[in-house]
């Protein structure tokens, strides 16, 4: 069956669409703060309306029916136009003339990753730096997601799209119509931005910096408006704690945030990946907490404000503010934990593989494949004794169908070998060991930080354009599950059948 390419256009023109208007926002808040880049902002918006009005226009005449190839298409191709339009603000302003830099720093953005490229964030026009948290914001729900419930204007399903772009191995509906699943998730998530900008303020942080740091919060993605990130204000604790609240609800499938805001409790507390994903924030914390109050030496890691040694509420709150920021893949900085022991070093690099729970805003594997592939693990011991017994792997009670588990085992083997082939290329540039396997793992998890040259306080600037280009890659393919982007690149997709 042929692909029908007028809807695909007709779907990138409408993704431009939004991306235009997100724009002209941006030039409102550059206007309110004058910051002298208003017109330039103003105009990359109008481009980028006018590009997606024309498209929609062309393909207005298009059969209303999008399948799967249609669906996998619009998603990493819509993503793809979303990152090149959304470059325009930066280089219109010459705020990031080089287009490599653009892209690198869009990309991060919509795919929530939070590397950047820039030395000095604090002497960018705040308009420019609005945009650039509201790239994050958007590709935190996902940007799929949100004009999945616009599609009811143009008298199409969204089923596919949602399933190609929902985070996590399922996409649990909370609604029989998907439409209305994806308002919902848009609603809760809006309000958990108005709920953190809200309380940040209240904490001692500006309005402009509040608003900032709640869209890269809920997003998971971590661009801040300091050249510190969160250590400018590791003297307000209060603040600190607000951001790993929201940090760590981010980082939960949104779909219990619904069922808390229902009055269903028990659903929560009885979910399997929720109770893992808590324990091992738990116990983390604890060590990491441990270590750093008996043994790391807080006084060359601290950034902005020098911790007081022997404090153990700042251990444990360094502790649990760096466990939740790579878990939930957000990146904020509130200390140098490469400075930190060896041990907490590579603790931090292995959980970067870890990633947060499905259905969240949070890249990486998820929770929930983790615990998955333990328990087929743990059974396969069983199977090996009982032959004959059928033994399913349950999940909240549930038996998992083969097919999930096996999908699983796919994903994990291809995201390990996607990380491998990630660390050889950026190797192959120059990079030494440390670094390129930092760099490669923090891409494919869309966390930011990485490690060696490219850790905590340092940025991606250094990074050769080639490896921009290649980090960017696999940011796109850790943000989209894999999947969605590399089935694209195989023969039989393009087959007419």
């Amino acid at each position: 069956m042929k692909l029908n390419y007028k809807i695909i256009f007709h779907f990138l023109g409408l993704l431009l669409l939004c991306n235009g208007g997100f724009m002209l926002l941006s030039s409102l808040v550059s206007k309110i703060y004058e910051d002298g880049v208003t017109q330039q902002i103003f105009l990359a918006g109008i481009t980028v309306v006018f590009v997606g009005v024309l498209t929609m226009l062309f393909t207005r005449n298009h059969k209303k029916e999008i399948k799967k190839r249609e669906g996998y298409i619009v998603v990493a191709f819509g993503w793809i136009v979303m990152a090149l339009s959304g470059t325009l603000p930066y280089i219109f302003t010459a705020s990031i003339p080089n287009f490599t830099n653009a892209f690198f720093e869009t990309m991060s953005g919509f795919t929530t990753t939070g590397a950047s490229i820039l030395n000095d964030i604090e002497i960018v026009p705040k308009g420019v730096l609005f945009w650039r948290s509201t790239t994050q914001w958007i590709g935190g729900m996902g940007i799929i997601v949100l004009a999945v419930a616009i599609l009811p204007l143009l008298g199409i399903g969204g089923m596919q799209l949602f399933a190609a772009e929902a985070p996590g191995p399922s996409a649990d509906k909370l609604h029989p119509r998907i439409t209305d699943t994806a308002k919902r998730l848009w609603l809760i998530y809006f309000g958990y931005t108005i709920a953190e900008t809200f309380l940040l303020k209240l904490a001692g942080m500006s309005f402009f910096d509040a608003i900032n740091h709640s869209m890269t919060t809920l997003s998971t993605g971590g661009f801040s408006t300091k050249n510190a990130s969160l250590a400018f204000w590791n003297g307000q604790p209060v603040i600190q704690y607000i951001v790993i609240l929201f940090m760590f609800i981010a980082g939960t499938n949104f779909v219990l945030s619904y069922f808390a805001f229902k009055g269903r409790l028990k659903k929560i507390i009885e979910d399997e990946e929720f109770k893992l994903y808590f324990k091992l924030i738990t116990i983390f914390t604890i060590i990491v907490a441990l270590i750093i109050y008996f043994r790391a030496d807080m006084s060359l890691s601290s950034i902005h404000h020098p911790m007081v040694l022997g404090e153990l509420e700042s251990a444990f709150r360094h502790g649990v503010f760096q466990i939740l920021t790579v878990i939930t893949t957000t990146g904020f900085i509130s200390a140098d934990y490469s400075l930190w022991t060896p041990f907490l070093v590579v603790l931090f690099f292995g959980l970067m593989f870890l990633g947060g729970s499905s259905g969240s805003t949070a890249g990486g594997v998820k929770v929930v494949r983790h615990l998955l592939m333990i328990k087929n693990g743990f059974l396969e011991f069983k199977r090996l004794l009982h032959p004959n017994a059928i033994l399913p792997v349950r999940y909240n009670t549930k038996a998992v169908a083969r097919n999930i588990i096996f999908n699983i085992l796919a994903f994990f083997i291809l995201y390990m070998l996607s990380f491998v082939i990630g660390a050889l290329g950026f190797s192959m540039l120059g990079l030494d060991f440390e670094s390129a396997v930092g760099v490669s793992a923090s891409s494919l998890g869309n966390i930011g930080p990485a490690l060696g040259d490219f850790g905590p306080v340092n940025n991606y600037a250094l990074l050769p354009d080639i490896g921009k280009w290649w980090s960017s890659f696999l940011m796109l393919i850790g943000r989209l599950e894999l999947f969605t982007v590399l089935i694209l690149l195989t023969p039989f997709f393009w087959r007419n059948r």
